[in-house]
């Protein structure tokens, strides 16, 4: 749900709708208003009217005082349907004549309705308009609202001369005429208007928001889409994807920047392939690097023989010194790249970590000094003895131990060492090595790695195109870099040389019911995996089988300056340093080497400005 509301498409749609919303009701509410106001006018027309034919009706009668022939006629006018009631209200406010007989010679409260218009103020008026004849009240709350007109009766000639009731000629109005008219059905009329126009607004907004909807998927959401999942594509290595969209538009240009950007990258990582070469070349340079440390060393003892001859030539004394400087650094670039690129087989015997760990901090210790570090150790001594290469593990102490103290500086810190023997599942601990499809292709992925171990490179093949997934090798982890969160029915995951289905036929996961995938990991069976991101169910029944193992874990922190989150995944790359120009980049890269060859795994976690541990796993059991 979060991230339907994130999405653009959902955003342009949300407005226009809501724009059309207001706007529609905006005119809905003034179109209601309007249509009231004149339904109400025409009542009122129709009301006057009424009431002057009443009034004209009756005028010969009230010359001749007539009143039962007057009684009539208010009573046949009150009896039809929509009128409540007539009545005839002298200067005096007495009702003379009324529809409800009950209310002949009763008095009015001339601040009611039917009076105030004429006695506001306590001056009456000799004229009214129909607005302010009119009044629309209820009688009680819950009954439907009346529409009452009063039309005065005025003092005329005839009616100050007449012999039968003369009134005095100074007199100007004789009485009023009082008509009240239900609205029910004027109500009705309107509540009835009222909701067609509010089902209109609302079948309008929709389908406006429908078509809306419809263009700005198919011309925004869509092309959007196709590219965020080609950017996906190539986020994840896979450059010859490209964007179909042909549109002359401004997306359809950005489709074809994007094509052309890709197509330049596709270039560019043909040019790191080659860079890789030259890469390769350095390997073998390497290899023959051991050949220099004999001229470096003659170099090294002649010029630090010379250097204490020298002592009173000051000028010599110091270019002798920068000789001594340099031939040391270089004696030490040689001996890291020996380190790196040397593929000796471990030599393991039995040994004891704990007295590794003893010399190698032994060699560390005034560097320590000197730096303030305290180091904390905290070795369990009941540890069996383990099969390793005690030289190599030792150079492993070593190398995390002077990392540490770099990570900690020269101000003061802490570094903790400890061992223990734990014992641990196979699941999420151990590494597929190796992958190979049916046909033996290797799956496995040395360009793109999770936490410096190369993963396996997958393909899927569906109707919309082609997705590369890079694979999590450590079993029950899980952890793969891909965009897609589910397989379609109609997509299937192949090997990205030959296109071999990996898929299991008839298989399928006993956890969520998806499909299923296999590869062969070599020397040691067949590996399967749940095709649902989100699932994460493993099953690799060669490792299974073996059961839990025992370890013996080493633990080094330090209370450093911490390594970056975005620089964790790659610390174990040959060549990357987070020490700058003070660094190699080859250190970690041969402590992961030679853990690896030991069978054993290595993390890190690390915080800024907190400090980092490195947990490192050697398995109780060496495999020769």
């Amino acid at each position: 749900m979060k991230t339907m509301f994130n999405q653009i498409g959902f955003k342009l749609i949300l407005a226009v709708g809501v724009t059309a919303l207001l706007t529609i009701g905006i005119f809905s509410y003034f179109n209601i208003h309007t249509h009231s106001t004149s339904l109400l006018a025409e009542v009122e027309l129709g009301a006057n009217q009424l009431s002057e034919t009443v009034i004209h009706s009756t005028r010969y009668d009230m010359l001749l005082n007539q009143r039962d022939r007057i009684n009539k006629i208010i009573n046949t006018i009150g009896e039809q349907p929509s009128i409540r009631t007539v009545r005839v209200i002298n200067k005096a406010g007495a009702i003379i004549y009324s529809s409800h007989q009950a209310d002949i010679g009763r008095m009015v409260d001339k601040n009611e309705e039917s009076c105030y218009a004429c006695h506001a103020a306590n001056k009456p008026l000799e004229r009214l308009p129909i607005k302010g004849r009119t009044r629309i009240f209820r009688p009680v709350k819950s009954a439907p609202r009346v529409l009452g007109i009063i039309s005065p009766i005025y003092n005329e000639q005839s009616c100050w001369q007449a012999d039968c009731h003369a009134h005095q000629k100074s007199q100007t109005v004789l009485g009023v005429l009082d008509i009240t008219i239900s609205l029910e059905e004027v109500d009705k009329q309107i509540q009835k208007s009222e909701m067609e126009i509010i089902i209109f607004a609302i079948t309008a907004v929709l389908a406006l928001s429908f078509i809306i909807g419809f263009f700005v998927r198919r011309w925004v959401v869509k092309p959007v889409n196709e590219l965020l999942k080609a950017t996906n594509q190539v986020g994840v290595g896979n450059l010859n994807y490209t964007i179909r969209d042909r549109r002359k538009d401004e997306l359809g240009m950005l489709a074809r920047s994007f094509n052309n950007m890709t197509q330049k990258l596709s270039e560019a990582r043909m040019q790191l392939f080659q860079s890789d070469k030259m890469a390769s070349l350095g390997r073998l340079a390497a290899g023959v690097a051991h050949e220099i440390n004999n001229p470096l060393t003659g170099v090294l003892t002649y010029s630090s023989f010379l250097l204490k001859r020298t002592e009173n030539n000051p000028e010599l004394h110091e270019d002798l010194k920068v000789i001594v400087r340099e031939t040391k650094r270089s004696r030490e670039i040689v001996k890291s790249l020996l380190d790196f690129a040397r593929q000796s087989v471990p030599k393991k015997n039995e040994a004891n970590i704990n007295e590794i760990i003893e010399r190698s901090v032994l060699v560390v210790e005034n560097q320590l000094t000197i730096n303030h570090i305290k180091l904390i150790k905290n070795l369990n001594p009941n540890l069996p003895t383990i099969t390793v290469d005690a030289n190599q593990m030792q150079q492993v102490v070593i190398n995390l131990v002077v990392n540490a103290a770099d990570a900690v500086g020269t101000s003061g810190g802490t570094i903790s060492i400890s061992t223990e023997l734990i014992t641990l599942s196979p699941y999420g601990i151990t590494h597929i090595k190796k992958a190979t499809c049916p046909k033996r292709h290797d799956l496995t992925d040395k360009e793109y790695k999770i936490d410096g171990m190369p993963s396996i490179k997958l393909k899927i093949l569906s109707p919309e195109g082609e997705d590369i997934v890079h694979f999590d090798p450590v079993y029950g982890r899980n952890r793969h870099l891909t965009n897609i969160t589910e397989l379609k029915n109609d997509a299937k995951v192949v090997c990205p040389q030959c296109n071999t289905s990996l898929m299991e036929e008839n298989v399928k996961c006993p956890k969520c019911g998806s499909a299923v995938i296999s590869f062969d990991a070599p020397t040691q069976g067949k590996f399967e995996s749940c095709t649902s991101k989100s699932c994460g169910w493993q099953r690799w029944d060669a490792v299974d089988n073996e059961g839990k193992r025992e370890y013996i874990e080493i633990k080094l922190s330090d209370t450093g300056c911490g390594i970056a989150k975005e620089d964790l995944a790659r610390i174990f790359e040959p060549f990357f340093s987070t020490k700058g120009q003070k660094g190699t980049g080859l250190g970690l890269s041969v402590i992961w080497g030679i853990i690896d060859n030991h069978n054993g795994t290595i993390n890190v976690e690390s915080v800024i400005n907190k400090g980092t541990t490195f947990t490192i796993h050697l398995p109780l059991k060496q495999v020769r």
